[in-house]
């Protein structure tokens, strides 16, 4: 008997996978599509080939769509084809790469270093004091405390709103701080989105007066908005292909409320070499908006060059221009802007980068002290930039940096505890001095201080900006001398209700501040106190445990 064998169907599902399925496919792509539609309605990248953002989108979509074709297929227990989209994610990983490492400076430093053309300047060019109400001393800080307090005292608003971001702009010819206020959350935004923003708030950073403006037309299209109502989504779909930056508030010579976006492109590889186009105008009323090229750019409009932006390029201008090694090992006539030494909410000190103010001929400018790259306590100059056009000078006047001038300020009121804010600079009958605030712990301006540049042991403190003006000249004319100048601002503090007080010492040490000896006392109560040393000479037969009287109104005090 013959038996005939046939050969035995493979069960390829108990193997492997089916090779995948167009219909696999499809559905793959369609629920990609669908996520890739989502993520570009939350990030809003511009389709740009030069925007990084732009590639990394497409990376992403591509991954979710190697994900999303892998459960798919798991379902249909199929095979999946993954050589093309590896081969797709190669490429956009390589293209990233490619061009982050070709706009790196090290390859165009001459390049980086041209962005930013800069002028010499003249101490000319320094803001007069007979100007001195352009200057703009109030730091973001304190005006945010102004704000907030005002914005306070207004219940049907502080229960909804609070107050956003502060830009510096010149308003009717001066200096003002301005602020639209902003929905405190999805669902504020939720109860008040069909009525919409109600105003801003306005500080003088001069007179340290903050106003609340109510609008007629209320605010729809602003940056803390949901949806469609936000603005940067909004504008993205109106130049899907614009890249942007620095959205912030401004109101014009009316005080007409507009959101300014600056548009920039990189012209270094597809990376590299940021340099700004113009800017994006909007009415947050109507949704309307244009865009504008630099020429185009109206006068009450002021910052379209951001600080950080003009810190940064001016940094590689006066550091690239020899080429990118010199500006690591040689060095050669490389210089950079000043840093300061802040302290965190921890307490933990750092250096940063900062500026100051100022509003000349309708424009806001930017300054900032210029060192050598050693990092001394000198400066070599200052630089000057207009935020709207861009325009950058650099001004020869050597001298004491920001951060030693405020530490000189903060030393002849240490006995109080401020602390000074970022100074501005002018010219005081042709001699460079920085003027700023002194602040109570609590953010708020207590005093004014005018330091030399030159000299900067030569420091003058009063109640208000005036008087700190007045003493200062006084003190370079050689009319008062600097004890002189320092006994006239202490006679601000009303020691009519000073009693005596025994303290018993702790501790005793000697500190040098800009050129004098400070003594501080630390008491068996842990309180400190400080006098300069010429002040008190009597103090040096005292010796720690001894006991001293001193006057004191709780708060103010003076060693006798």
């Amino acid at each position: 008997m013959i038996t005939i064998k046939f050969p035995k169907k493979k069960n390829l599902q108990n193997k492997f996978y089916l090779l995948q399925s167009k219909k696999s496919q499809w559905i793959s792509l369609g629920i990609t599509l669908i996520f890739m539609l989502i993520a570009f309605y939350i990030f809003i990248p511009a389709i740009h080939v030069k925007n990084f953002s732009f590639w990394l989108f497409l990376l992403a979509t591509v991954v979710g769509y190697v994900l999303v074709n892998g459960i798919i297929c798991a379902i249909h227990r199929e095979r999946p084809n993954l050589k093309p989209a590896i081969i797709m994610m190669a490429g956009l990983v390589g293209i990233m790469l490619l061009g982050t490492v070709a706009g790196l400076r090290i390859w165009h430093a001459k390049r980086y270093a041209s962005i930013l053309k800069i002028e010499e300047g003249d101490k000319k060019d320094i803001p007069s004091v007979e100007g001195a109400s352009s200057i703009a001393l109030m730091d973001t800080a304190s005006a945010e405390k102004l704000g907030d307090r005002k914005i306070g005292s207004l219940t049907d608003v502080v229960s909804q709103f609070n107050v956003g971001p502060y830009t510096q702009i010149d308003y009717q010819s001066s200096p003002t701080k301005v602020a639209a206020l902003q929905y405190e959350g999805f669902f504020k935004w939720w109860g008040n989105h069909k009525e919409g923003v109600p105003g801003y708030v306005k500080v003088n950073p001069v007179t340290m007066a903050a106003d609340y403006v109510p609008l007629k037309e209320k605010m729809r299209y602003v940056p803390s908005a949901y949806f469609n109502d936000d603005l940067s989504r909004r504008i993205r779909f109106r130049f899907p292909t614009v890249m942007f930056e620095n959205l912030h508030f401004e109101i014009d010579e009316q005080g007409n409320p507009w959101y300014v976006a600056t548009t920039y492109d990189h012209t270094i590889s597809l990376f590299g070499g940021k340099k700004v186009t113009g800017a994006i105008l909007v009415n947050p009323i109507t949704g309307d908006m244009k865009q504008l090229g630099l020429k185009d750019i109206p006068q009450w409009m002021d910052v379209v060059f951001h600080g950080d932006l003009l810190m940064k390029q001016y940094n590689d201008a006066v550091q690239l221009h020899k080429g990118f090694w010199n500006s690591i090992f040689g060095q050669k006539d490389c210089r950079q802007t000043t840093t300061v030494k802040v302290k965190d909410d921890d307490g933990d000190s750092s250096y940063k980068a900062d500026y100051g103010y100022v509003a000349k001929n309708g424009d806001i400018w930017v300054f900032t002290g210029v060192t050598s790259v050693n990092g001394d306590s000198s400066n070599i100059g200052f630089m000057m930039a207009n935020e709207r056009t861009g325009k950058t000078r650099f001004i020869m006047a050597s001298g004491a940096d920001e951060g030693s001038a405020m530490h000189s300020a903060e030393g002849e009121v240490q006995e109080k505890g401020y602390h000074a804010s970022f100074p501005s600079l002018i010219n005081v009958d042709g001699t460079p001095t920085y003027i700023m605030v002194l602040k109570d712990n609590s953010g708020l301006v207590k005093q004014y201080a005018c330091v030399n540049v030159e000299q900067y042991n030569l420091v003058v403190t009063a109640s208000n900006q005036k008087d700190v003006i007045d003493r200062y000249r006084r003190l370079m004319k050689g009319e008062i001398t600097a004890d002189e100048a320092k006994k006239s601002g202490e006679s601000q503090i009303d020691t009519s209700k000073f009693v005596d007080k025994t303290i018993q010492v702790k501790k005793l040490e000697k500190i040098d501040i800009g050129g004098n000896t400070h003594l501080y006392i630390l008491d068996t109560e842990g309180k400190i106190y400080q006098a300069k040393y010429a002040d008190v000479l009597k103090m040096l037969s005292v010796k720690e445990g001894d006991k001293i009287t001193i006057q004191t109104d709780g708060k103010n005090y003076l060693i006798k």
